[in-house]
């Protein structure tokens, strides 16, 4: 589940504890944790809802302007349940201090390699992870969709395999496009 950027803060200072989605099977689930720019969330419930159960308040909750927004947003969907997920921080994104390690060990650019490596071998179009770095440093702040379509890619295939690299600390989400983290710059040297 991907939370936009334009509510990390808003989620960090607790003002959104909410999220609402129409889905086919949930993407997570109650007790477990979402890794997000803003934070590692505790995920306290995943509750299957009718649309009339949603209130002013839980639209306000989930970070829209009103209960129409939300479930316009909801219907843009043509399939599924619809969910409320309520979360909570837990703590900091460990992401966050593993992209700021610039310096790499040899330790840890052969375990980084290996990691790279098993995502390679066990991709259905090949070696990808390399030139995908490559392509966020020559391009770094373009969308995913432009970044997407110079490869040939599906656009929601390719943002999948960059949360690949960012879960290993590779890569940063900007509001518009990636960056390579220090992290990222210093496996590529």
């Amino acid at each position: 589940m991907l939370l936009p950027s334009k509510l990390w803060d808003r989620i960090t200072s607790g003002e959104v504890t909410v999220a609402f989605r129409r889905w086919v099977r949930p993407t997570v689930k109650t007790g477990g944790f979402l890794q997000s720019g803003a934070g590692r969330l505790a995920i306290d419930a995943v509750e299957v809802i009718e649309l009339a159960e949603i209130t002013d308040h839980d639209a306000a909750a989930a970070g829209y302007k009103s209960r129409t927004q939300l479930i316009a947003e909801l219907e843009q969907r043509e399939e599924g349940r619809y969910y409320r997920i309520r979360f909570r921080v837990s703590g900091v994104d460990p992401r966050i201090a593993l992209r700021a390690q610039a310096e790499l060990s040899p330790e840890d650019r052969q375990a980084l390699e290996k990691k790279l490596a098993g995502l390679d071998r066990r991709s259905p179009r090949g070696p990808w992870t390399r030139a995908t770095l490559e392509q966020i440093g020559r391009h770094e702040g373009v969308r995913a969709a432009d970044l997407a379509a110079q490869v040939g890619m599906v656009t929601e295939l390719y943002k999948r395999d960059v949360r690949k690299l960012k879960a290993l600390g590779l890569t940063e989400s900007l509001e518009v496009g990636y960056r390579l983290s220090p992290r990222g710059r210093a496996l590529l040297l």
